[in-house]
């Protein structure tokens, strides 16, 4: 009888609230903002009395219509010990318990730096860069398995794999990388491009650890180098946890009569700004899920725009982090990711965020920036930092292989700088010619290293951010119309079995070593050069598809020719008296030569070249 009684006594227990997950799983004290909102979730957690030890006050408990989730509210500032309890009681008793803990931040962390126009910034798709480590190619917990034959499966690249190559990457004058999502993506296929996440405060198991993760950025800001984390706030995977267990409806998004709510997006993402959009056409563009796979955030729910925003903060403390890159950013709610963006450069006022608006008119793109006077006239602020070139990007293959005539050729690029009086930062602006999305540039320009060296005498030397998408710089294809794994191919040399390596210098054909050379040498000279950075610009309108333009400042000046002619051309010097006035030589620094300079004199470049010289009075 006394058996039966503690059997029945013990399953009365353990029928009681069990605490399954708490996020944040632990946090700071020291912030600017000293609130944090802990989510506890557990069966019907919400039907029992939430107590906190050490007399640690709760400043708001929030339920939701999930009885499965309570939101706990502390002030940090009013918590004098290191850790305590979180209990989940029952009448007057301790049925569960979390120890929740409060810590030290690194020194001087609010100021960290971040990305500017003084960097070069590499993308890296981790799965198909390097595989430093086999044991975790598939893991048991985790769907799709690791087969290098499948274009669109695992692969096995992971964390590791980039620390393995991190002399690779400074050494071809790399100062940050940006890594595609490495949190869990535990969808059953095609997983591995990592925008379809199942835990944001986890890393992926088959990349590695969330150890490995800040390993990997405290190694880079050893090297002066940073970590830049791709962030995504417009959606997750339909299988989180979260998503299979929705705290309230309104977590996301949800169309009536469509598979969990499901309707695909019409991607028209400027009903955010257009005066006459119908509002039919805004609420498909903005609440539209971007697939079945990635159900829609409602950031305009607090809870769900609070979640963002403090896990975005979590990871930027805890990997020590140097900047981040927002996924699809104007599919969101503008307000709520104005307050997100806020939160965050409040707590971090150096810290940089860029924002993917694949748009092509510079007053779209303009509109996201922060301190827009185009957004002004919506009465609007982004808060945004920083916004991608994509008016830039389309402009520019165009540019280097039409035949020039009024309106083709190199005059598309002069166009394109025309505009940016729109900017509130120009030099805060990601500039590049491809990325993990869009076309390999060496397929669109059929493998022609000269067009490489044309491109990326460009980016490397106007105003902005320069970024370089892994493969480019040994001259890595890839046929976009096949499939979006046909741009994202194994980095050669990143898996033992691989025959070839291209991570050093002995295992590169002759053909790589072109590619990769001329990279490393310009991005090198590129790290030291302020007039690069944040110089100004003068230009000066194409002729012959010749476009000259200079970046000066008080004490240097720097003459870029990009020649889009396949012929050698001579010009005249006179026409460019005003930013050549004072300098008698220069040093063109591709070629190594000295050069003079006469303002009476001329200049030839060869076909399908660049220089870009360095004047000296």
């Amino acid at each position: 009888m006394k058996k039966i009684l503690l059997l029945s006594s013990f399953l009365s227990t353990f029928a009681f609230a069990q605490i399954q997950k708490v996020e944040p799983m632990f946090w700071w004290k020291g912030m600017k903002n000293p609130e944090v909102q802990i989510l506890v979730y557990g069966k019907d957690i919400s039907k029992y009395n939430i107590e906190l030890s050490d007399n640690v006050k709760i400043q708001n408990l929030q339920k939701t219509e999930n009885p499965n989730y309570v939101f706990v509210t502390i002030n940090t500032n009013e918590v004098n010990k290191s850790s305590f309890k979180i209990n989940i009681k029952n009448k007057n008793k301790i049925v569960d318990s979390y120890t929740y803990e409060l810590k030290n931040r690194q020194p001087n962390s609010a100021n960290r730096t971040s990305f500017t126009s003084k960097d070069m910034v590499y993308l890296i798709m981790p799965d198909r860069f390097a595989n430093g480590d086999e044991s975790n190619d598939s893991k048991k917990e985790l769907t799709d398995k690791a087969n290098r034959s499948i274009p669109d499966g695992r692969h096995g690249g992971d964390l590791r794999g980039i620390i393995n190559n991190l002399d690779y990457l400074q050494n071809l004058g790399a100062t940050a990388v940006w890594l595609t999502p490495v949190n869990e993506d535990n969808e059953k296929q095609h997983s591995y491009h990592g925008y379809a996440q199942t835990d944001f405060y986890k890393i992926d198991g088959r990349y590695g650890s969330n150890e490995d993760y800040r390993e990997l950025s405290q190694k880079l800001n050893q090297r002066g180098m940073m970590l830049i984390q791709d962030y995504v706030t417009n959606h997750w995977g339909i299988s989180h946890w979260m998503i299979q267990d929705l705290p309230s409806q309104d977590w996301i998004h949800k169309f009536p009569g469509g598979k969990d709510g499901f309707r695909r997006s019409n991607y028209r993402t400027t009903t955010q700004f257009d005066k006459n959009a119908a509002e039919v056409d805004k609420k498909e563009a903005l609440n539209g899920w971007f697939d079945y796979t990635m159900p829609d955030m409602n950031q305009s729910n607090p809870l769900v725009l609070n979640y963002l925003t403090q896990n975005a903060i979590w990871w930027i403390e805890y990997a020590e982090l140097g900047g981040m890159r927002v996924d699809t950013y104007p599919y969101n709610d503008k307000e709520g990711m104005a307050k997100w963006v806020k939160a965050i450069t409040t707590e971090y006022p150096n810290f940089n965020v860029v924002g993917e608006a694949w748009m092509y008119s510079p007053a779209h793109i303009s509109y996201w920036q922060k301190d827009s006077k185009i957004a002004e006239i919506d009465n609007y602020n982004s808060y945004l930092p920083s916004v991608m070139d994509f008016p830039l990007f389309s402009e520019l293959p165009k540019a280097i292989k039409e035949e020039e005539s009024w309106d083709k050729g190199m005059i598309k690029l002069y166009n394109s700088f025309t505009n940016d009086f729109l900017y509130p930062n120009v030099n805060n602006m990601f500039v590049f010619m491809e990325n993990h999305d869009t076309e390999r540039w060496n397929e669109v320009m059929n493998g022609d290293v000269n067009d490489y060296k044309l491109g990326l005498s460009l980016i490397s030397t106007v105003r902005g951010i320069p970024q370089v998408y892994y493969g480019s710089e040994i001259g890595m294809r890839g046929d976009k119309s096949k499939g979006d794994a046909a741009i994202r191919q194994d980095f050669p040399g990143g898996w033992k079995s691989d025959k070839q390596s291209a991570f050093i210098n002995e295992g590169r054909t002759a053909e790589q070593k072109t590619f990769h050379d001329f990279t490393a040498k310009l991005f090198n000279w590129r790290k030291n050069k302020e007039v690069i950075h944040s110089g100004k610009t003068k230009h000066y309108m194409p002729q012959s598809n010749v476009y000259v333009y200079f970046r000066y400042n008080d004490t240097e000046s720097v003459m870029v020719i990009l020649n889009a002619n396949p012929e050698k051309q001579t010009f005249k010097l006179d026409r460019f008296a005003e930013s050549l006035n004072g300098f008698t030589s220069g040093k063109d620094i591709i070629s190594d030569k000295v050069l003079p300079i006469n303002i009476n004199g001329e200049i030839t470049i060869d076909g399908k070249s660049s220089m870009i010289i360095e004047l000296k009075k």
